[in-house]
């Protein structure tokens, strides 16, 4: 009878047991269900490239009219494209011999991970289309063209470009090729960092165009040299990778031509603003179409910017987030 009840008390107690775990398993399914939905409402999603059929580019670029032309750069042709919905959009025809050169790379999901980019600071990535000898890249369209046309076609771009503006630019660059080091994962290496890839939008704004595309022309030295480091030419095993300090490197350059108003020139600019920095021979570096201001303290503090992008190995090189820090001071003492 004894040994009866010790049974009945066991089996009331496990019982008990599973009762709880049961509905403790159920809350704790509820709470995680729940959980994710919080999430996904919190944080903005960026919706990656979506796919064209060529046929619709073909109409959208008017059969790649060269009346439509609006950019050539080492990878490709870039066109003004109106889509069937009206959108206006701007469209990169990767040259056919890299894409011959590139067959059985993986075009399209190269550009669906780098499309997930989303800042203010850089253009983005909205479709892509693909075929035989066929690789398009679909943008956002910004109105104002190049920093390149402003400082170095334009005859009256430099005055446009006033020496505010200029930092402000510089600090708007920077931030976007930040988050295309720091804010993506993968983290994205733009690979071509220069004046003619600096978009400006209505507003003055700067927004880096072109990002991710260095592997489609790895060993092209045309419109690349002078804008990465002697040490990118000299890889190892002859492989030629961009990396995060060869972006730094660019911007570097980038920077000597809103000081100077001067081209690159496959690297004659560094080899001649460096001197000047380290001499602080200032009235001979900045750019003699502009008034040069009463307080020199910002566009000397960028020339040193400039001086450490270019002047070091990558070992000593700052990282574009310390250059960030740098700039967004400047840019915010001169709005203040």
């Amino acid at each position: 009878m004894e040994s009866d009840t010790k049974e009945i008390g066991y089996d009331l107690v496990m019982a008990l047991l599973s009762s709880s775990v049961i509905i403790l398993g159920i809350l704790l399914a509820i709470s995680c269900k729940k959980k994710p939905v919080e999430s996904e409402d919190a944080v903005p999603v960026k919706v990656c490239a979506r796919a064209y059929p060529l046929t619709d580019i073909d109409s959208a670029t008017d059969g790649f009219n060269p009346t439509r032309i609006i950019g050539q750069g080492r990878v490709g042709t870039v066109y003004a494209a109106a889509l069937a919905g009206g959108e206006l959009v701007a469209v990169k025809r990767i040259d056919p011999g890299l894409v011959l050169s590139q067959a059985g790379f993986g075009f399209s999901s190269v550009i669906k991970t780098i499309s997930l980019a989303l800042h203010p600071n850089i253009v983005p990535i909205i479709g892509l289309s693909q075929g035989p000898a066929e690789r398009i890249v679909v943008t956002e369209f910004v109105s104002l063209g190049s920093l390149e046309f402003y400082l170095h076609q334009n005859p009256d771009g430099a005055s446009l470009l006033d020496w505010n503006r200029r930092v402000r630019i510089a600090a708007g660059a920077a931030r976007g090729l930040e988050y295309l080091h720091e804010g993506m994962v993968p983290a994205v290496v733009h690979g071509c960092v220069k004046a003619s890839n600096i978009l400006i939008d209505a507003n003055f704004c700067a927004r880096v165009s072109d990002y991710g595309l260095a592997f489609l022309a790895p060993r092209e030295r045309k419109g690349l040299v002078g804008f990465v480091d002697e040490e990118y030419w000299s890889g190892r095993g002859g492989s030629f990778l961009a990396c995060k300090e060869t972006d730094v490197y660019g911007f570097g350059v980038v920077l000597l031509e809103l000081l100077s108003g001067r081209r690159c020139e496959e690297g004659f600019l560094v080899k001649w603003a460096l001197p000047l920095i380290k001499d602080m021979r200032f009235g001979e570096l900045l750019d003699p179409r502009l008034v040069i201001p009463s307080d020199l303290k910002p566009l000397v503090r960028m020339a040193r910017v400039a001086l450490a992008c270019v002047g070091n190995s990558r070992k000593s090189r700052p990282s574009i987030a310390q250059v960030v820090v740098i700039l967004n001071n400047l840019e915010m003492e001169i709005c203040s």
